[in-house]
């Protein structure tokens, strides 16, 4: 099955790319978080950076636009075709953010099938007209309010071809709360005319093997959060060895001084490095423990003491195979 590292805004970008795909890679590709396209005739400055080609050297990258006007995405698809970006293009039907959602963008556009069929009719057909057509994935969530919804929604799918259908079983509503929806995930793979990448809740490699013999299929699982947690997440899945405690200390090393380029302030950097433990904690028996230590650093100084008594002293946490669990959370 090929792994795909999903995006998430504000935490998997080029730096980030740049640092993972060095200590660990063993993904086919990496998703950058979404790019909006506007009314402007090209997107510039911090709007593009993170997907210039300078900043992604030897990374598979693909772009993600969110939009909900069909006249943007091609402006937007358009100016990263001109930047080198002619195989795949994502589009963003499932993000679940307030700001986002509230302008009918993302999952907010589930609750408009109609807009939503207009908008992918015209993207397609614009597509299907170049010389060189892109493939066009599409990343959604299974409804606005409920797993209900999903029905239709997948009927507006399959009218068209895409060529990887990302799906996330969990609803708007639900943001990143319960579990995933594995009896919706199921619906599509009955269903769906397109082909299937299933995304959520793979956090093990005891999660992904439950999805690989439950959905034996597919040939794509997108994960987000669980390599953010685990970055060694997609060897382990490859067959190599479990995350280390030295493999952990160069990573947070290496995460310190590339963002301590970028970071001004010190209040700046120790707000980013109390990030990555919300994270990588999970990883240790005592992640509670760890996670109220670095809570309360107030300078760097006492931050790179406690982070050096972690990783020195604290031991990681062995996996047992559990599987997922199938939930109907609507």
């Amino acid at each position: 099955m090929k792994l795909l590292f999903a995006p998430l805004d504000g935490i998997t970008g080029f730096t980030y790319r740049n640092l993972h795909h060095a200590l660990f890679d063993g993904v086919n590709a990496y998703y950058a978080p979404f790019i909006s396209p506007t009314v402007n005739e090209e997107m510039r400055g911090k709007e593009i950076r993170d997907i210039l080609p300078e900043n992604n050297k030897g990374i598979n990258l693909v772009p993600q636009i969110l939009a909900n006007r069909s006249d943007f995405f091609i402006r937007g698809a358009e100016q990263l075709i001109d930047m080198g970006y002619t195989d795949e293009i994502n589009i963003n039907i499932g993000c679940p953010s307030g700001t986002v959602t509230s302008k009918n963008k993302g999952s907010g556009f589930l609750r408009d099938l109609d807009g939503m069929n207009r908008f992918l009719d015209e993207v397609y057909t614009w597509n299907d007209n170049l010389e060189n057509p892109l493939a066009l994935t599409v990343k959604t969530r299974i409804g606005y309010e409920t797993a209900y919804e999903f029905q239709d929604i997948l009927d507006v799918y399959n009218k068209y071809p895409i060529p990887l259908l990302i799906v996330h079983p969990r609803t708007k509503k639900q943001m990143y709360k319960e579990r995933a929806n594995l009896d919706a995930f199921q619906y599509a793979y009955d269903n769906s005319k397109n082909a299937l990448c299933y995304n959520g809740d793979i956090n093990t490699l005891e999660d992904y093997e439950y999805i690989k013999k439950r959905f034996s299929k597919i040939e794509y699982a997108m994960i987000g959060r669980g390599m953010i947690t685990n970055p060694n997440l997609a060897n382990e899945i490859n067959g190599e060895e479990k995350l280390t405690l030295d493999q952990i200390k160069k990573y947070h090393d290496t995460f310190y001084d590339e963002f301590e380029k970028i970071f001004e302030s010190d209040k700046h950097l120790l707000f980013k490095m109390k990030e990555f433990w919300n994270y990588v904690s999970k990883n240790f028996v005592k992640e509670n423990e760890i996670c109220k230590m670095i809570r309360k650093c107030q300078s760097l100084d006492k931050y790179k003491a406690y982070a050096q008594i972690i990783v020195e002293s604290y031991d990681l946490k062995e996996y047992n195979k559990q599987g997922l669990n199938v939930v109907n959370n609507d």
